[in-house]
């Protein structure tokens, strides 16, 4: 399986994908916002783009379905409740569906709500797990939930889904904030030194047409959404939080988290 992230540059910092079957050179393409890139890209390596898929319905991830699929005549995939959300779905898809790709390639999908209620997450089934995550985990942070999600379902997903992965896990955001969220890290764990190492590192040569991809066992280490039983963390929400309990949940740690998050 080949995975090839796409920096579109936009303001939104979006990432797009082309997910690949080396054998056959199909290719699955994921959120293909700057539709002109994903095309040159595919054609560059001489791949056909058989499938477009969706993580979820807010238009940086959809707005450009359609001149994809105009030059491609892919089938589109999403979530199997966003078809009144998204235009055109060929495929709805529900936790464990195997989405294939050429011969080679299989994604297993996860139904990861939060962020939206209509949110997927593919898992490549490969010796190295490849996770395509959309807004649901960001390297070194978790998406919000303004526009039709919920924080108490994106901690279950967290918390239930994302944390049991394998440590080895590489993880595929659709957007580039990797250095504004450990910043929130440090705000929230000031003596997080694996976090300070990181941001001091990407702050001295971060280039998004080039990222890092992390690992699941790496984003245990920076991202605070994480790091729910960390005694500097909870020390620093109960300054903003004196209601806090003397032994706060993880739940209760999340939910504090994301709230300060948003107004960060």
């Amino acid at each position: 399986m080949i995975v090839e992230q796409i920096w579109t540059g936009n303001a939104y910092r979006n990432f797009n994908y082309l997910i690949a079957c080396p054998e056959s050179g199909e290719a699955l393409a994921v959120d293909p916002l700057d539709h002109e890139k994903c095309l040159a890209r595919a054609r560059e390596r001489g791949w056909d783009i058989t499938q477009v898929l969706n993580t979820h319905e807010h238009p940086d991830h959809t707005g450009g379905n359609g001149p994809m699929i105009e030059a491609t005549g892919a089938k589109l995939l999403a979530h199997a409740n966003a078809g009144r959300r998204i235009q055109g779905v060929d495929r709805g898809l529900s936790a464990g569906d195997v989405i294939q790709v050429g011969r080679r390639v299989e994604l297993l999908t996860l139904d990861t709500p939060g962020h939206t209620m209509c949110h997927v997450c593919l898992l490549s089934k490969t010796d190295t797990p490849a996770l395509i995550s959309g807004d649901t985990l960001f390297n070194a942070g978790a998406g919000n939930c303004h526009n039709g999600g919920h924080p108490e379902e994106l901690y279950e997903t967290f918390a239930n889904q994302l944390a049991t992965l394998p440590e080895d896990t590489l993880i595929y955001p659709g957007h580039d904030y990797i250095t504004n969220n450990l910043a929130f890290t440090l705000d929230r764990e000031p003596d997080n030194g694996r976090a300070r190492e990181l941001l001091d590192d990407l702050e001295a040569d971060h280039d998004p047409d080039h990222a890092l991809v992390t690992s699941l066992a790496l984003e245990k280490e920076v991202n605070t959404f994480f790091r729910l039983r960390s005694p500097s963390v909870i020390a620093e929400l109960r300054k903003s939080f004196p209601d806090l309990p003397d032994e706060p949940s993880p739940r209760e740690v999340f939910l504090r988290l994301r709230e300060l998050r948003n107004g960060w």
